[in-house]
This record gives C-alpha cells, structure tokens and sequence, in this order.
C-alpha cells in the first residue's frame, strides 16, 4: 500500500534528467519553478480585498487552488512518486472546477439551474468528483486529458474578450493567449521531443511549462473576474489596475470596483 508514495513510482518522467542537480530533488528545476504558484496568490488575494467584499469572495478560493497546485506539483517532481502524480492532477482539476464554478457567464446557464449560480456550482461539481475517479484508474492519461480543458476556457475567453469596449483589457486578454499558447507549445515540446532538446542541452522546458502556464492561469482569472463584475453586477463599473505601478502593463494585473474607488477617495477628503 506504499508502493505508490515510494520515489520513482509515478510512470510519468520529465525530460529534466533526474537527481542531477540535488540528491535529494528528482527534478530541480521543475520543483523550484512552482515556486510562483506559491508566492504571488497571496499578493493577489491583497490586491482582490475589496473585489472579494463586495463583489465574490469565492475569488479568493481561485488564488488558494493555484497555491495547492503550485505545492502538489512540487512534490510531485521532487519525488517522481505515483501519489504525488495523482495529487498534482487532481489540484489541476479542482481549480478548472473553482473557476467554471466561480466565473462561467450567466448567460451561457442552462435552464435548469434557472439562473442559480449554487445551483449550478454542484452540478458542476458532480462530474468534476467522477473525473476524480477517473484520474485514479488512468493516471498515465490525465496529463493529456487535463491540457484540454484549457480549450474551452480559451474559447470563453476569446468569446468575452470581442465583447469587451476596453482596449486595456483586450491587450490582457491577447497577451493572456499568446503565454498560453507558449506554455502550451513548451509542455508538448518537452513531452514529445525530449531527445532534440536533451541534444540541445535544454532540458528545462517543462519548468518554462509551469511559470508560462501560471502567469496564463492568473491572468485569464483577472479577466474574468472582471468580465464576471460586467455581467454578474452591470450598475457597478470594474477596473482593470496594474500594480505597483498602474501605468505599467505589464505588473501584476487586479481588478477592483469605480464605486469604491471614487467612496474611497471622498472619505479621504
């Protein structure tokens, strides 16, 4: 029954070569590159305050998820084990949960929820506790499965982004695309082309893999949490900021509310 916590056991390897580094770290470089799973969700969390007060605090259940990713995948390529695997693939999943559950647009409901996003968050999450299953008959499978959940997430995201009047937040949402797909084009290369990259001496692609697919990750969540404001709460006017400095782009992406930016601002007067 400890076979499957035992180190190596996992039938998945990556093309970073093992132990090489560290002796005790299977695979260095893709455990130290989760490492942004766990520092910036807590910043984000801070940047969110008021959105979670006053608009959904379940946003803060988003950032929590991507810490347990960012922990459970680090585990996983430390030790290479079956059940740090299986752990790693099942946080991957609750997130696509948390999200759908947290962000899906209203309008998209079927009718028998009748508009209730509780509702509707259970039957979404019935057949995310199936897929759980699922994932401890095949492991060897999910990885492939759960890349393609990020599709339709990508086609929500391109279907709000046309949707959009903000040219601010159009230039998130294409930036947000184009490290998706870069993420996306690493992990494959990494998976199906090791030899050619192992010849290269660059066997890293796959801790590219984990910083481009957060920063995606994060960012298609800023997004659609501002899209959500829009169509969840159309009197209020969200704001897509940047910090710490909000006339660079390419800081950390939040959204907060006009209506509490401008209260803020009387109070201080």
């Amino acid at each position: 029954m400890w076979k499957p916590f035992e180190a190596g056991s996992s039938p998945v390897d990556w093309c970073e070569r093992n132990y090489n580094i560290s002796p005790s770290i299977a695979e260095f470089m893709n455990t130290l590159s989760n490492v942004v799973f766990v520092l910036l969700p807590p910043v984000l969390m801070h940047l969110f305050r008021d959105y979670a007060r006053f608009v959904n605090p379940g946003i803060h259940v988003f950032w929590f998820l991507l810490m347990v990713v960012g922990l459970t995948s680090a585990y996983f390529h430390a030790t290479l084990s079956l059940i740090g695997q299986l752990l790693d693939e099942l946080s991957i999943l609750w997130v696509y949960m948390a999200g759908f559950c947290i962000f899906f647009p209203r309008r998209y409901f079927p009718n028998v929820v009748h508009n209730d996003r509780k509702l509707f968050s259970i039957c979404a999450t019935l057949p995310t506790l199936i897929a759980t299953g699922l994932i401890l008959i095949h492991p060897a499978v999910n990885a492939f499965a759960l890349m393609s959940l990020g599709i339709p997430a990508f086609g929500f995201l391109i279907m709000e982004l046309k949707r959009t009047t903000s040219i601010r937040v159009y230039r998130l949402g294409l930036r947000c695309g184009a490290v998706w797909i870069l993420a996306v084009f690493c992990w494959l290369n990494d998976r199906l082309f090791c030899d050619t990259w192992l010849n290269l001496n660059f066997p890293y692609l796959h801790a590219l893999w984990h910083l481009f697919i957060f920063i995606a990750s994060y960012t298609a969540g800023v997004l659609f949490a501002y899209f959500a404001v829009q169509d969840e709460k159309p009197h209020q006017s969200p704001v897509l900021r940047y910090w710490p400095r909000d006339d660079f782009e390419l800081g950390i992406p939040y959204v907060t509310i006009r209506s509490y930016i401008n209260t803020d601002y009387n109070m201080n007067i």
